[in-house]
């Protein structure tokens, strides 16, 4: 099974909120790369649910992917942060995929704790520069953080 890691600001949707929701729409991907990873999930596949741009960033816990990917609705909404004046309901370049929750962590898994983790050294996450917000993790890289919980 494949597994990767997503991230999203907690004053949008943290790990808590999929909790009460049980079910969210992942959207507002808007780097080409990311979305390329996000039209290769499954549902089935599980991701570590990253928060990101917030006071204490890290994983926070799982969440599965419940549909295949579809057509972005936000980047046809001009009131959306995520609306896209180049795209139509013809010509959709964003796509977004609908996620339930699974665990959240008894605490954080921070940034540098996992920077500091040798398993980990190949995970975009960690690399100086990246800022992918949808990107795979490897089963060796997904057992060393589960370990690190």
């Amino acid at each position: 099974m494949p597994y990767w890691l997503m991230k999203s600001e907690p004053d949008e949707l943290s790990i808590h909120d999929l909790q009460r929701l049980k079910q969210a729409r992942w959207d507002g991907v808007r780097n080409y790369q990311a979305r390329n990873f996000l039209r290769g999930m499954q549902p089935g596949d599980l991701f570590f649910f990253y928060h990101s741009s917030c006071p204490e960033p890290g994983i926070a816990g799982i969440a599965r992917i419940a549909s295949a990917h579809y057509p972005d609705p936000t980047a046809l909404e001009p009131q959306s942060h995520y609306y896209d004046a180049k795209a139509s309901a013809a010509k959709n370049p964003w796509s977004a995929v609908d996620v339930v929750f699974v665990e959240t962590f008894k605490r954080v898994i921070p940034l540098a704790q996992l920077k500091a983790q040798s398993a980990l050294l190949a995970l975009p996450l960690v690399q100086k520069g990246s800022r992918l917000s949808v990107m795979p993790v490897s089963d060796e890289e997904w057992a060393a953080v589960l370990a690190l919980r």
